[in-house]
């Protein structure tokens, strides 16, 4: 699939672990159709070195997405268990104790390939069955921003020991929320109080006419 920008967001239904501690089942993106934007990201895997700073980057900054109606939910292919035990160490110990959004469980791996995050891919083995896997069996750094109709707005895919910016994704969010309200279009690098320009060869004159 690589790109997923303008297609709507892959079904999926998975164990996760919401508020902290509880666990769910069946936990899906469609409850947030209609209610809430969405940043779904991946990470490789739970108990490693640069995932907790990710994930607790966007706790701390919860409120803020929160304040912009979005959703965040993490995934990686560890099991709800791993989730579970990683959400109830503490930060002092390698833990991330204190987070409150949901962590998807991808055991089986088929929610990183549809989005297609997954560092490596299924092969045939030399009796042509299809059990060998060519690469590494976790998730890439991946990013997608859904927006209130389940449709991919923005994405971002990182190799594993790149860390994202949280505040680079609070940017696009406003961007996306600022074109939906007021139809005009964000330059390189715009942020909130700054100007945005029609779309159009007259609009894109003016705003780089007047900077």
């Amino acid at each position: 699939m690589g790109v997923l920008v303008g297609k709507k967001a892959p079904l999926f239904e998975a164990d996760a672990v919401v508020n902290g501690g509880e666990f769910v089942e069946k936990f899906s993106l469609d409850q947030y159709i209609g209610k809430k934007y969405v940043v779904f990201f991946f990470y490789p895997l739970d108990f490693t070195f640069v995932c907790p700073t990710e994930i607790l980057a966007f706790q701390k900054k919860l409120d803020e997405f929160e304040k912009r109606d979005v959703a965040v939910v993490g995934c990686s292919i560890d099991s709800k268990f791993s989730h579970w035990a990683w959400l109830n160490t503490e930060q002092k110990d390698g833990g991330i104790k204190g987070v409150k959004f949901p962590l998807v469980s991808d055991l089986s791996k088929t929610i990183s390939e549809n989005y297609d995050v997954l560092a490596g891919e299924y092969d045939y083995d030399e009796d042509n069955d299809l059990s060998v896997f060519d690469g590494e069996p976790t998730a890439y750094r991946g990013l997608f921003l859904i927006d209130k109709q389940g449709v991919v707005r923005h994405q971002v895919v990182n190799d594993m020991p790149l860390g994202r910016s949280v505040d680079e994704t609070l940017r696009m969010v406003d961007a996306l929320q600022y074109f939906e309200e007021h139809g005009e279009v964000c330059p390189a690098n715009w942020k909130p109080g700054e100007d945005a320009m029609e779309p159009s060869a007259s609009g894109v004159a003016s705003y780089l006419s007047s900077h």
